[in-house]
């Protein structure tokens, strides 16, 4: 099947870049013993997965035991939340989210409410942004863990993440604070001591890593159950065969995106700068959705009144031109984004949503041909619905 001649979804997946299949290439066909095994050839796997660890800490700044490997952000996040919140239940039973979430923290966190535990979603304002003073008046002697995004995958909202962990600390010093970075990594400085973070989870496939391979960092000392069980795999945190070549291919694709983040950033802000500009100047009553200069730079976001977002990504895939509405895992449904209602965005807006992401692939010509088509497809497509 051929690929989009554009591609500006990066925040639903990225391509996987080829010295990362590279690197995952000889564990599928020469070293593909079991790093569990006592014989040589699992002796030698056992020493490369804890080198890989040893790796992922060092581009994070943590420590290798503080990683943990899983299959998924989505799973790094469960792990997280449902982790925490079992091991820690004997201290109390209240967490803290954001109505702007992720689904796997916000179904998570509904499943955890169904068993018991008290959940508060903080509000938004227009731009997707936590107020603080929300937080603070949430906080109490009940909880034991608060999750916020870095940036939100849908508008690139950034959230005030360092005072964020400064009030949940100076109010409730023994809460852990977890962090969702998939939308941030390579675009936002990940180093897990400044950030003062407790828990962090990235995914490999939004960084030109495989799928099926996701990363949880758990500074030593946090307390987590298992949520899959059945050997003692991951210091006992995570059970299952670990996924060596996926964890191979994460690993590199850390390497290459996390130290190059100013200058992934820099050419991503260029591109971004342009294709915001241009939608704003050439379609009217177009609306740029998240905080207008506190965001990451690789995603923009818009809504457009009297447009249809799914008919508006067919129009654009029959250019070329493959784009998203809203969050990758929920664009398969007619709710409005979740995320816009949070932000007080009226349904009429929100139902002519377009996301468009950027990557390192992306060059001056993609944002060009965007700004050919889009403008005109915009208008036919109001006026059909005029008529």
């Amino acid at each position: 099947m051929q690929s989009p001649r554009v591609y500006l979804d990066h925040t639903a997946t990225a391509p996987i870049d080829p010295s990362v299949w590279e690197a995952m290439l000889p564990y599928f066909t020469e070293r593909w013993s079991s790093p569990g095994a006592l014989y040589r050839a699992g002796r030698a796997m056992k020493r490369e997965l804890e080198d890989a660890r040893r790796r992922a800490a060092t581009v994070l700044g943590g420590e290798p035991a503080e990683v943990v490997f899983t299959s998924s952000g989505t799973e790094s996040i469960n792990l997280a939340l449902r982790g925490v919140a079992l091991a820690t239940q004997h201290r109390g039973r209240h967490l803290i989210t954001t109505q702007v979430e992720h689904r796997a923290v916000l179904d998570t966190a509904s499943q955890l409410e169904k068993q018991g535990w008290r959940v508060t979603y903080l509000p938004v304002d227009g731009a997707g942004v936590v107020q603080l003073d929300a937080l603070t008046a949430a906080l109490d002697d009940e909880t034991v863990l608060v999750s916020v995004m870095m940036a939100n995958n849908e508008v690139g909202s950034l959230q005030p993440l360092d005072a964020i962990v400064r009030t949940v600390k100076a109010a409730q010093p023994m809460a852990v604070v977890h962090t969702d970075a998939v939308a941030a990594a390579g675009y936002l400085p990940i180093e897990v001591t400044s950030l003062g973070v407790d828990l962090l989870s990235i995914s490999a496939h939004k960084i030109g890593g495989p799928k099926g391979a996701g990363l949880l960092w758990a500074r030593r000392g946090v307390l987590l159950q298992p949520i899959l069980t059945g050997d003692d795999r991951e210091r006992g945190r995570r059970a299952g065969q670990e996924d060596v070549p996926a964890i191979m291919g994460m690993v590199k694709a850390l390497e290459l995106a996390l130290p190059s983040c100013s200058e992934r950033s820099a050419a991503a802000g260029v591109l971004a700068r342009k294709l915001i500009d241009g939608i704003l100047a050439s379609i009217p009553g177009a609306v740029l959705t998240g905080h207008p200069t506190q965001r990451v730079p690789h995603v923009a976001s818009f809504c457009f009144e009297g447009v249809d977002g799914e008919a508006l990504l067919q129009q654009l895939d029959l250019r070329g031109i493959a784009a998203a509405a809203g969050s990758a895992c929920t664009s398969a449904t007619l709710e409005p984004s979740h995320v816009l209602r949070a932000m007080g965005v009226p349904s009429a807006l929100a139902e002519g949503n377009l996301r468009l992401s950027l990557g390192v692939e992306n060059t001056e010509g993609d944002i060009d041909q965007v700004l050919a088509v889009l403008p005109s497809i915009i208008e036919r497509m109001r006026a059909l619905r005029a008529s």
